[in-house]
């Protein structure tokens, strides 16, 4: 059988990286709303967890930003003002407008798309469907853009197919990777598909959050297991606890974690929990002849405000060469008690298959994230990997070349105040243009 690898596709954070607090649902940025972000060392922080994956033998990629500021959506809209005077006139008629379509804060390359491996899919293709992110309007114009730079990396028919995003409304909500997990014995292995969503848009669930909105509509989640010809019984759909979202999990990825065979989960992560741990253990004992390795995290342990403020679920569970698993986590992990016990404690069972945790600090966490909330995870054998785009491909050169591109195009200093500024327009599409010239991904922003 042909090996298989998941290969980490990070995101670049945006030249116009801002703290905006756009997204109702995420308490994380209130409390940094309106304060000045630092452009640089945001991208800086990102590509330094590119080359700690890298480092640790980890295949990793890059991913360019989606487009900011997103002057096609402000024409759509009806603003036709010169761009000099474009940020000010928008402005002043919406800042809610304004911001989301100025500010970088769209940074979570986990909503990109969901992706399934082709040793899942009955056409033995590897899928990508972009999510169209319609529950929140400054990331709902981001699918095109995601689709020309997937489609870009990931061209040859024979290996790939490439869907639509699903029908842009409520119904069809969909927020990509956040809420889906693959589990395997390895990875070139059959495996089964975890779908999480937070509400059905024609069958309304049992019971609702009462505070924040789902995000994740069950239609969606079927629509993407279908198009991608997954098997039926290789499939599982569960619904996200509704106290959780009230909580501030907004999605899955903030309130569970799997990589290959483990499965890290806090109690209050389902609705009816044990229900669906069960029916996932049976289905992977079928389907890939081991056990999963469960590791329940009781809310007496650490609470769901806890797991949200320190971004412990958000954290990225990896393979490492020797076969052991490392997590990389927040820094915020570490100023728990509780929650670096339990991490101290996790790596230091002799039967875990999890032997190390690496700290990570990220501006994103401001936002709402963690390590996780930075990367697309694709499952491709050898010969898959011998046909993506080989530009994005990380190596020590291109880090030092993107390392050089961050420092000439990013501020050190951007309040909320300066997206206005008239140069931020041209100064982020010089960026963007370059990068994808490092990159050689062709035309794939409005402005190219």
């Amino acid at each position: 059988m042909n090996q298989a690898y998941e290969v980490n596709f990070d995101g670049l954070v945006g030249p116009t990286h801002a703290y905006g607090n756009l997204s109702y649902g995420n308490a994380a940025p209130l409390e940094t709303q309106n304060l000045p972000s630092n452009p640089k060392a945001a991208a800086l922080q990102g590509l330094e967890k590119m080359k700690r994956l890298h480092d640790l033998g980890i295949k990793q990629g890059v991913l360019p930003p989606p487009e900011r500021p997103h002057i096609p959506t402000l024409r759509n809209l009806g603003f036709t003002e010169v761009e000099e005077r474009l940020g000010a006139a928008v402005f002043k008629a919406s800042p809610e407008i304004f911001f989301s379509c100025f500010s970088a804060e769209n940074i979570w390359t986990a909503n990109a798309a969901t992706i399934s491996p082709s040793i899942d899919s009955s056409d033995k293709h590897v899928h990508f469907t972009p999510a169209n992110l319609c529950s929140k309007f400054h990331r709902a114009f981001d699918y095109q853009t995601a689709q020309k730079i997937l489609k870009t990396i990931f061209s040859n028919p024979i290996y790939f197919t490439h869907h639509d995003a699903l029908p842009s409304n409520s119904y069809f909500s969909d927020e990509g990777s956040a809420n889906h997990t693959r589990f395997c014995s390895r990875y070139e292995h059959p495996g089964v598909q975890l779908f999480v969503y937070g509400k059905s848009s024609f069958h309304p669930t049992i019971i609702q959050p009462s505070k924040f909105p789902p995000r994740q509509a069950d239609e969606a989640s079927f629509a993407i297991a279908r198009m991608h010809k997954l098997y039926p019984k290789h499939t599982i759909f569960a619904q996200q606890n509704p106290a959780a979202i009230d909580a501030g999990v907004f999605h899955n990825d903030l309130i569970a974690l799997g990589n290959q065979y483990v499965f890290l989960y806090h109690e209050n992560a389902f609705f009816q929990t044990e229900e669906v741990i069960e029916n996932l253990q049976k289905k992977v004992q079928e389907v890939c002849s081991r056990d999963l390795f469960l590791v329940k995290v009781p809310k007496k342990r650490i609470s769901l405000s806890q797991a949200v403020k320190s971004s412990l679920f958000n954290s990225q569970l990896v393979t490492l060469e020797n076969q052991s698993m490392a997590i990389l986590a927040s820094q915020e992990c570490q100023k728990i008690p509780a929650v670096e016990l339990f991490l101290r404690e996790l790596t230091e069972e002799a039967h875990n298959p999890i032997s190390s945790v690496h700290y990570l600090d990220l501006q994103n966490m401001q936002n709402g994230g963690g390590p996780a909330c930075l990367r697309l995870r694709v499952v491709l054998t050898e010969r898959e990997l011998a046909e993506t785009h080989p530009h994005v491909l990380f190596s020590n050169t291109l880090y030092q070349v993107l390392t050089k591109w961050i420092h000439k195009h990013y501020r050190d200093r951007l309040a909320p105040s300066d997206l206005m500024d008239p140069k931020l327009i041209k100064e982020s599409r010089e960026a963007l243009d370059e990068l994808t010239k490092v990159l050689q991904l062709g035309s794939i922003y409005s402005f190219q």
